[in-house]
Order: C-alpha cells, then sequence, then structure tokens
C-alpha cells in the first residue's frame, strides 16, 4: 500500500510519473464534461449517449449510470450532496425550456426544473458554500439560481459566449465574455456590478474555461484557440501562458493542481502537457492514448487527474499504479490503489 502523500508534496518528478491507472471506453458518444465532488471521492460525468456516471474515485469504479433521453446530459456539476447533481440539457430546450435540471443519483429522480435559457448552457457551476449556482448559455446571458426556488434570482445579459466560475471561497465570482474580458463580481451584492475588470493583452479570443486556485490567487483561463493563462487573482496581471496545438470543432480543458503549483492541460495533437507555473517550464508531456482530451480535471484531495474523450481515463502517480487495463472487470478496479492526500 502507497504511503500518504500531502498535496503539498507535489513536484516534478511526481507529476513527471502521472500514467494511466484505469481507463473505461464504454461510453456512446463523446464525454461532454465531468465533475469531482469536493469532500467525497466520487467523479460525475455526462456525455453524448445521454448517460450521466457516477464513479468511485477511490477504488477506480463505476457505481451507477443512469440515462437521460429526453433532455440529454452536456454541462454538469455536484451540488454538496454527493448523489445530487445539476446537468444542462442537450435535447428539446425549445420545447421544453427545461435547460437544466437538478438530479437525484440515488432515485434517479429529477427534484427540480430550472427555466429561463434559450438555448445550450455551455458554462455551469456551483457555489462552493451555499445552495446558489451559475449557468452562462449560447443566448448570451448569465443566471444566477438557487437549488431551492425555481424561478431565476439574477440575470445579466452579455455579448459572446459566457464562462463563469466561483472562487473557491464562494466570495468572488468571474464571468468572461466578447473580447477575453473577465469580469470580477462580489457574490453577496452582484446586483452592484463587478468590482474588477481584467483583460487578457493582446488574445481577444473567447474564453471556454475559468478555474480558480484553491487558495485564491491564481486563476486559470482556456481559450477557443488553445491558449493557457494564469493570472494574478486579485490585479489581473499575467503570471505565465501557453500555447497548444489547435483543435478545430474541440475545446479543450486545463486544470491547475490543488496546490497551485502546476497546470495540465489537453491539446490539439492528442498530448497532455504540465507545465510548473512558477517556474513557467514545462515538466511533462504524456501521448493521452484517447486523441484530444475535450475534458480534464485533477482530483481536489488526490494525487490523481482524468482526462476524457470518447473515453475516461484514471491518472495517477506510477509507483501507485497497476499497468493500465481496460476496467471490464471486476479483477482490473480490485487491483488498483490510488493514494489519499491533503485531507
Amino acid at each position: 500500500m502507497a504511503t500518504k502523500m500531502s498535496l503539498t508534496e507535489l513536484d516534478d518528478e511526481i507529476v513527471r510519473s502521472m500514467s494511466i491507472g484505469a481507463v473505461f471506453s464504454d461510453f456512446g458518444g463523446k464525454i461532454n464534461s465531468l465533475d469531482f465532488h469536493r469532500k467525497d471521492d466520487l467523479l460525475v460525468t455526462a456525455s453524448e449517449d445521454d448517460s450521466v456516471r457516477l464513479y468511485d474515485i477511490a477504488n477506480a469504479k463505476l457505481i451507477k449510470t443512469t440515462y437521460h433521453k429526453k433532455h440529454g446530459a452536456d454541462r454538469i456539476c455536484f451540488t454538496h450532496h454527493p448523489s445530487s447533481v445539476i446537468c444542462s440539457s442537450r435535447h428539446n430546450l425549445e420545447s421544453t425550456g427545461e435547460a437544466l435540471r437538478y438530479l437525484s443519483m440515488y432515485d434517479n429522480r429529477c427534484l427540480r426544473y430550472f427555466k429561463g435559457h434559450k438555448e445550450r448552457v455551455v458554462s455551469l457551476c456551483m457555489s462552493p458554500v451555499n445552495d446558489s449556482f451559475m449557468s452562462g448559455s449560447l443566448d448570451h446571458s448569465v443566471r444566477i439560481w438557487d437549488l431551492r426556488v425555481n424561478a431565476c434570482q439574477g440575470i445579466l445579459r452579455l455579448r459572446g459566449r459566457p464562462t463563469v466560475a466561483y472562487d473557491q471561497q464562494g466570495l468572488v465570482f468571474a464571468v468572461a465574455m466578447e473580447g477575453g474580458a473577465i469580469k470580477l463580481f462580489d457574490s453577496r451584492s452582484y446586483d452592484k456590478g463587478p468590482f474588477d475588470t481584467f483583460l487578457v493583452g493582446g488574445d481577444t479570443a473567447e474564453v471556454c474555461d475559468i478555474k480558480f486556485s484553491n487558495d485564491g490567487k491564481s486563476m486559470l483561463l482556456t481559450t477557443t484557440n488553445n491558449n493557457i493563462y494564469v493570472l494574478d487573482a486579485y490585479g489581473g496581471e499575467k503570471r505565465c501562458g501557453f500555447s497548444l496545438e489547435p483543435s478545430p470543432n474541440t475545446t479543450i480543458e486545463a486544470t491547475i493542481t490543488p496546490d497551485g503549483q502546476y497546470v495540465i492541460s489537453g491539446s490539439g495533437d492528442g498530448t497532455l502537457h504540465a507545465w510548473n507555473i512558477n517556474m513557467r517550464n514545462e515538466v511533462a508531456a504524456w501521448n493521452s492514448h484517447i486523441g484530444i482530451a475535450a475534458c480534464l480535471k485533477w482530483a481536489p484531495r488526490r494525487a490523481m487527474f482524468v482526462a476524457a474523450s470518447t473515453v475516461l481515463t484514471f491518472w495517477i502517480p506510477n509507483n501507485c499504479s497497476k499497468p493500465a487495463a481496460e476496467t471490464g472487470s471486476t479483477d482490473a478496479q480490485a487491483g488498483l490503489q490510488f493514494e489519499q492526500v491533503g485531507q
């Protein structure tokens, strides 16, 4: 059994050693989005085959699959409850208006519908501190919701494709809009408008993903032309930037490690890259083995990340992994041990 490793102990050597520990390839199409639960060892995916799948990440085991043929499954995120998720719709949006659903994975039940968006939701995030969540849609609006009520709590209308994210303390949220502008709002008084605006100098591509580091000091931006930037979250200064191979018709995702030291990203040529933010240098590049990884996230409390295209892969330091196996058998799943880190 591998010894426990704190995430504060991540270094170039450990990041460089990451390799595939488990593979799930039984999806009937592209995986659209995925999310880790903040406190429990759980992962949820939403894919083009209209499935929502729940995984135990400690044992690399599929726990449950539900299908949503009427609405489809596009963007997804956990609520605070480990068996409840928010999922955006891909089908019948015009006829039902049910752009977002609050789902119980426990009994495959829809707890609430959220109506308002006229087009597909492309960004979705849950507040880390309360029942608020945000959605950004191709109808050029950002909406703020409360899980406990159907009605939208606030609307921001803007130009371009909106992207939204809460900081890890739930005090601030960021909204990206046309021209690479990032506007910051106080989540307790967002009706007063943004208190700051950042511009990614020289890059007017739309931002398709925003993530805050755990310590709230950095903001990770991924653009539609596959540029990645790490900004100082207080002043907006660019700490570093990386350019990746283009991926026509596919947006890639980047992730920041929980210690705020490394960025991992997919690329248009099917490779995965890791950079040390402070040193501004690449520390690793791997063949993803799955083509372009459109979804990529690092687990909140483990030395592990997941990358997905039409296949889902779990990556762990190879000093605690078995040879990569196709997880069609319980033997392959049972043989995999992950290190618990950073409790």
